[in-house]
Formats: C-alpha cells, sequence, structure tokens
C-alpha cells in the first residue's frame, strides 16, 4: 500500500488479511482532518483520508463507523444468544399483532439497542466467569466486558425476527376469506422456506451491495450511530458520544411524552387542516384540506408517527421525488377524478382498496369459486357472466399502473447504472485478492466466510422445503409456476437491493408477479384460487423484503467488523424461531377477533381492520380468479399496460451521459413510480411537514451545518423514532387492547377531529 504518511511508535500492528495477497496494515493512520469528517469512534490517531484504502469510502460513512478492530472481541456469547431469544419473541408477538391492525405499531429495533445494553452489561457483571467444558465446543459464561459487537448480534437478531413472516398472510387469508384452516405443518414449513429464501437470494448480490461502500444503506448507519455512540469506549470520542446520548434520552422522554396528545389525548393536532377552520361546513373547501378522507393540501401534522426519521435517512433528492409524487397524486390527480367524476368515481371509492361489482357493490368473489372431481379449483363462468368484472377505485387502479411502471424502471435502471460496476466486478472476479479493498473490507476480511458448500446448502433447504409444500396441493398453485416464481425471484433482488442499498427507499414489488401468474395459469388452464397467486407473490416478490432485512443486518455487520459467519448464523436462528410465534399469534387473534378483521362486525375502536389483508386478496381476486386476459380486455383496466413502457428511464439516462453535472441521475424513476404507487387510502396528512422538515434537516442542515448534522442527523432521528414508537407501543398494550377510549372533547371531535364537518 503507497503510503508515506508516519506512523506513531508502538501502534505498528501489521495483519495478514485472508484472502489478500499482500500483508494488510490496518492501524490508524494521522492526519488531522476537519470535525465535520472525524469519525465518531476514532482513537488519538486519526486517518489519512485521501490514502487508496480510504477514498472510495463516502464520507457520510467514515463520519459515523470505525476504522480498528479487535478480533478478539466476543460476539455469539451465551449472554448474547440469550437477549436475541428474548427480544425476537417479543418483537414476533408485536410485529404480527400490528399486522392485523390500522395503526401498524412495528417492533423499534431502537427500542432493543436501548434496553439490551443495560442487559448485557447487568449480565456480564453477575455472570459468573466459569468455562463449561465441552472439548472443541466448550464457552465461557462470562468471556469479558460485555462488547458492541454482542450488542449489535442482539439487535440484528432482534430485527431478523420481529419483522412479520409474509409466511402467515397465506393461513390467515385462508381463514378469513375462504372458510380454509390451513394445515399448521403446511403453513411452518412454507414459512420456513420462504423466509431461508431471502438469504439465498441475498448471498447471489452481497459481494456488490455488503462489500462495496459506495452503498452505503442509510437506515444501517442510523443503527450504527446508535450502537457506536452507547458504547464509546475510544477516549477521544466519549465527551461527544455523552452528549449524543444525552440528547438521545432528552428527545426520546420528549416524544414520548409528546405523541400521547396526536395519538389519544388531542388528535386534532395530528392533522392540522387550516382550510377546514375557515370553511367547515364547505363541502369542496374540506374534501380539499382535510388530511382524513380528502386531499391534505397545505395539512399540518405534529404527530412524528406521519413524519418519521426518513427525514434523515432518505437522501433529499429522493425527499424531492417523494413529494413530488405525493403532490400529483393527492393534489391533482385525486381532485381530478372526484370532481370530474373519472376513472369509477363516485361509483367505486377513491380511497378504497376493495373490489366491486359494476354498479359499486361489493364482489361476491366466493360464488364465482368451484371444485371439479379432482379438486381443481375453477371459476363458475355462469355466476361470473352475471357479475362480471372486478372494479376497483382510481386511486387503487392508477396505483396498479404505477407499480408496473416501477418495476420496469427497476431493471432498466439497474441496468444503465449498475451495469458498468459489475462488469468490472465480474472481470476481477479471477484476479489475485479481492475486488474491494477499501479499509472496512480489508478489515472484514479477516474473518471467514460461509463457503461454497454452505451457501448450497442454505439454497436447496428452503427450495426443496417449498417444493414439498408445492407437491402437497395444499396452497393451489400449481407446481410448473414454483419454478418459475423462483427465477423472478432471483432477477429481482438486484434492482430492488441497488435502489434501497443507496437511498433507504423500500420499493414494493407491485403487482407485476401477479400479472404474470395470471397469464401463466389463464394459458394452462389451472387452478384460479386467489391464494394460489398470494402464495406465488410470497416466492416470487415478497422475498425480497426478507432479503432486504438480510442485507441491511449484514451491513451492520459489516460497519462493526462483525464476522460474517456469526451475522448469517444468528440471522437464520432468529427467523426459525420467530415464525411459530408469529403462527401463533396469527392463530390467537383470528380465534378471538375473526368477525372484526374478516369484516363482518365493525371494530368500535376501528383498530382491527385487517386491511393489509384485504388488499392481498383483492389483488388475488383480480389476476388469478378474474385473470388479466378478462382484466385487460375491459377499457377500465387495458392502460395499465402503458406501465409497461413508461417504467424505461433511457432518456434521464441519456440526459445523465451528456451532462454528468446536472445530475440527472438523482431522478430516479423506479422511486419516482413507486412513490406514486404508494396507496394513501383515507390518509393524506403527513408528507407535506414531512417535505418541510426534510428540506431543514437534509438541504439546510446538510449542506450549511454540515458539523451540527454529522453529529446529531442520526442520533436524533433514532431518538424520534424511538419515542414514538414506544409511545405507539404502550397505547397500544395498555389502552387499546383493553378498550379504554379517551373521551369526546373539542380536541377530540367525535364526528371530525380535524374539524372538517362537510366530509
Amino acid at each position: 500500500m503507497a503510503n508515506t504518511s508516519k506512523r506513531s511508535p508502538g501502534k505498528e500492528q501489521p495483519a495478514e488479511v485472508k484472502g489478500v495477497a499482500t500483508t494488510v496494515d490496518i492501524t490508524p493512520l494521522p492526519n488531522l482532518d476537519s470535525e465535520a469528517s472525524l469519525p465518531l469512534s476514532s482513537t488519538e490517531l486519526e486517518y489519512d483520508f485521501t490514502s487508496d484504502e480510504f477514498k472510495s469510502i463516502p464520507e457520510l460513512v467514515r463520519t459515523v463507523v470505525g476504522f480498528e478492530d479487535d478480533p478478539s472481541t466476543p460476539v455469539l456469547t451465551l449472554r448474547a444468544i440469550l437477549l436475541s431469544c428474548i427480544f425476537c419473541i417479543l418483537g414476533s408477538v408485536v410485529s404480527q399483532l400490528s399486522y392485523f391492525r390500522t395503526t401498524y405499531a412495528p417492533f423499534p429495533v431502537f427500542f432493543v439497542i436501548l434496553a439490551s445494553d443495560p442487559l448485557g452489561r447487568l449480565l456480564a457483571r453477575f455472570l459468573p466467569h466459569y468455562k463449561v467444558p465441552l472439548g472443541r465446543f466448550s464457552f465461557s459464561l462470562n468471556p469479558g466486558p460485555w462488547s458492541i459487537k454482542e450488542h449489535a448480534i442482539v439487535g440484528i437478531a432482534a430485527n431478523a425476527g420481529s419483522q412479520g413472516q409474509w409466511a402467515t398472510f397465506l393461513p390467515t387469508n385462508a381463514a378469513l376469506y375462504y372458510g380454509i384452516t390451513m394445515n399448521p405443518a403446511v403453513a411452518l414449513f412454507f414459512g420456513w422456506g420462504a423466509s431461508l429464501l431471502g438469504f439465498s437470494f441475498a448471498a447471489m448480490v452481497r459481494t456488490i451491495l455488503i462489500d462495496d461502500p459506495e452503498f452505503i444503506f442509510p437506515l444501517s448507519l442510523q443503527q450504527v450511530t446508535l450502537y457506536r455512540s452507547m458504547d464509546a469506549q475510544n477516549t477521544s470520542a466519549k465527551t461527544r458520544a455523552r452528549q449524543q446520548m444525552k440528547g438521545f434520552w432528552i428527545l426520546f422522554g420528549a416524544t414520548f411524552v409528546w405523541q400521547f396528545l396526536p395519538e389519544y389525548l388531542f388528535p386534532f393536532v395530528a392533522s392540522l387542516a387550516p382550510l377546514c377552520w375557515f370553511a367547515s361546513r364547505n363541502h369542496t373547501a374540506n374534501f380539499i384540506g382535510a388530511g382524513r378522507g380528502g386531499m391534505g393540501l397545505l395539512n399540518i401534522t405534529l404527530n412524528w408517527s406521519n413524519i418519521t426519521s426518513t427525514v434523515v435517512t432518505y437522501p433529499y433528492h429522493v425527499q424531492v421525488i417523494v413529494f413530488v409524487t405525493f403532490v400529483m397524486t393527492c393534489w391533482i390527480l385525486i381532485p381530478i377524478a372526484y370532481f370530474g367524476k373519472l376513472w369509477g368515481s363516485p361509483t367505486y371509492p377513491i380511497m378504497s382498496n376493495q373490489v366491486f361489482q359494476k354498479n359499486g357493490s361489493a364482489y361476491p368473489f366466493n360464488d364465482l369459486i368451484y371444485l371439479d372431481s379432482n379438486g381443481i379449483q375453477h371459476v363458475n363462468e355462469t355466476k361470473y357472466e352475471q357479475v362480471g368484472l372486478a372494479y376497483s377505485g382510481a386511486q387503487y387502479t392508477w396505483q396498479m399502473f404505477m407499480w408496473v411502471a416501477s418495476y420496469m424502471s427497476s431493471y432498466v435502471w439497474c441496468a444503465f447504472f449498475l451495469g458498468p460496476k459489475i462488469y468490472k466486478i465480474w472481470k476481477a472476479r479471477k484476479q489475485a485478492g479481492n475486488y474491494h479493498q477499501d479499509r472496512l473490507s480489508r478489515i472484514i476480511q479477516q474473518y471467514p466466510g460461509l463457503g461454497k458448500r454452505e451457501w448450497t446448502a442454505l439454497t436447496l433447504i428452503p427450495i426443496i422445503m417449498l417444493l414439498g409444500v408445492v407437491v402437497s396441493g395444499r396452497i393451489y398453485m400449481p407446481i410448473w409456476t414454483y419454478f418459475v416464481a423462483l427465477g423472478f425471484g432471483a432477477a429481482a433482488m438486484l434492482p430492488m437491493s441497488f435502489v434501497y442499498a443507496l437511498s433507504g427507499f423500500s420499493i414494493k414489488v407491485g403487482f407485476f408477479n401477479e400479472l404474470i401468474y395470471g397469464y401463466m395459469i389463464d394459458a394452462k388452464g389451472s387452478s384460479r384460487h386467489p391464494l394460489g397467486q398470494l402464495a406465488y407473490r410470497i416466492i416470487s416478490g415478497n422475498v425480497w423484503y426478507d432479503a432486504r432485512i438480510v442485507l441491511e443486518d449484514q451491513k451492520i455487520g459489516h460497519y462493526l467488523h462483525i464476522p460474517p459467519r456469526q451475522v448469517i448464523g444468528i440471522q437464520i436462528v432468529a427467523n426459525v424461531l420467530a415464525l411459530p410465534i408469529n403462527y401463533g399469534v396469527m392463530r390467537w387473534v383470528l380465534a378471538t377477533k375473526f368477525d372484526y378483521v374478516s369484516g363482518k362486525k365493525k371494530d368500535p375502536l376501528g383498530q382491527w381492520t385487517g386491511q393489509e389483508f384485504q388488499s392481498y386478496n383483492t389483488a388475488g381476486i383480480q389476476y388469478a380468479l378474474i385473470g388479466p386476459k378478462r382484466l385487460f380486455a375491459s377499457d377500465f383496466f387495458k392502460p395499465i399496460l402503458l406501465g409497461f413502457l413508461a417504467g424505461g428511464p433511457v432518456l434521464l439516462w441519456t440526459l445523465h451521459k451528456k451532462f454528468p453535472r446536472t445530475r440527472f441521475d438523482l431522478w430516479n424513476t423506479t422511486i419516482f413510480f413507486a412513490s406514486a404507487a404508494t396507496f394513501y387510502g383515507n390518509l393524506s396528512t403527513g408528507p407535506f411537514t414531512t417535505f418541510l422538515v426534510g428540506t431543514f434537516t437534509n438541504f439546510y442542515l446538510y449542506r450549511y451545518r454540515r458539523v451540527f448534522w454529522n453529529k446529531w442527523a442520526y442520533i436524533s432521528g433514532a431518538a424520534l423514532d424511538t419515542g414514538f414508537n414506544a409511545n405507539l407501543l404502550f397505547i397500544f398494550i395498555f389502552l387499546g387492547t383493553t378498550g379504554v377510549k379517551m373521551v369526546y372533547w373539542w380536541g377530540n371531535n367525535a364526528d371530525s377531529v380535524e374539524r372538517c364537518f362537510a366530509l
């Protein structure tokens, strides 16, 4: 390594890095730098960021991560595994409950980071220093001080296990809409197979997205900031870390207390609609200004759950794109449909994700299914002729168009903008050493990763497991479509993850896979049961959501220098442990809240609605039961197919190549169409306020107060998110489940909390 910087005496500790042809020195390099680019955990020595091993690492990453490592630091200890299991189980319960509710209360990983640290230090203090004699598997009950790597392993396990397994959607929809109680073994093995398949898909893109420092994973950086601030073991960083943690707790406490107002005591402040205040009885003004059931023009929210730390984690250009699409969707398209009576309005509610008959009544999908002598599901053609197509509201309909465009754009964008990098990595695969030679990669290369045999086993196990479930015929999915699902799922990994790794923006797979499935079963005359379409959707598309979390947590391990084998190992254990918990909670909800979540009765609290499952069932009805051939033969749905042409960002790529300084590459069409496809339903409050706050944080502060931003941005976002999640969890457990309701008063008006009475 060419570097002429002097080293301090006694600091020279060269180490041989596996996989690199030369001896690599990974000790700090003394070179004074500005505070703006000072890493949080730097030692007394600072780094020469102009050297080859640092210049490829983005400045944002350099301000957060550390570049020193102690390979002897304990990771998978008994105390770390114990805490991982506890938080994984707790997270599984909370997340699964939330899927059935209108107000989603995700189990916050920041809560795990905060709670696990003092518990880990407590165990390190009181556990005996005893070594359990098991030969080569011997381990110590207390290997020393609680380490940051143990701390991160607990957070990674909780995050991996608390996402709410997509596989529970299959038995839930079977019970809610079709009266089918799915065999527990089928549900569990399908869930384990789908979950583990995410690891296989993630492995295909790991070399590009995890090893390359260009792909920063903003949400991973936010968590790393909190881990390193709480650790604060380095002398020069201790003062800074204490300031950050003090600020964290102040913001956390203030947010927790404040959130009782918009979420429970004073919901008026959650959606301030000034247009309604001046014309509370005018229907037009109410519709334009209301954030609930209207356009939300100039609507302001003081509820952090409607804003979130995306104002920090999303780059500003992403925030601009998201806001532009919100304006286009809610402030332009919705009023055109509403006042112009276009796209089915007012026969079909604009802000609904249900399906309707042509006259606007509920669609009787169960009446269209019958079983032949072989147990195959078919469409009752006679009944279908009487009922006709399954129509949807305007917002849901153009959402279908946008999802198709977004899906196609992800492939084209990836090919144009990521293609050269993929080609370089492919060429470098046969060269000596490793393609990535930055400081972070050289540190992590000291630790062995999974070998080819292990990755092969991890790929074959879920594929065979899922194949067995499909062959059983219990999920109504034709066997041959399973292999097509695997191909489309694998192909989507890189383009989808590419956008997420750079921006933190999570793209939904949308309806492209449902479209493909519908045409396939049309051609073969296979089972048309909507549950088969849902199984196909999970394998071909939704597995990406699991793989996204796998990659995000593996990037945390990369930033904190945790051995990859141990990160992957704890992720697998967490996923295997979580699914039975998810399944048990799902069965409990169906046993106690079935009438509410199925729509037979209206929940008095308006929470147990199961609207997420309703959306999935709608897609199954349209694309499997009715089929795309019938759907797109109609003039109502035919324009959706134009989304295939709209999704190609060729013009932007051409402009970017001709005018690179203009940064046309920032106008990511994949994010644009995915944002435009966001289903706001009856809630359009939040985006305007989010854009205002984001402009202050990620434009003004980031550009003109960079030192302040580097120190406080991520830690503040984490504190605010943790505060509102903790409050929502408190209300959910202690008030929501007990039926305790807030009394109605001026700030909690029974007719309209926004005081938009004409709606």
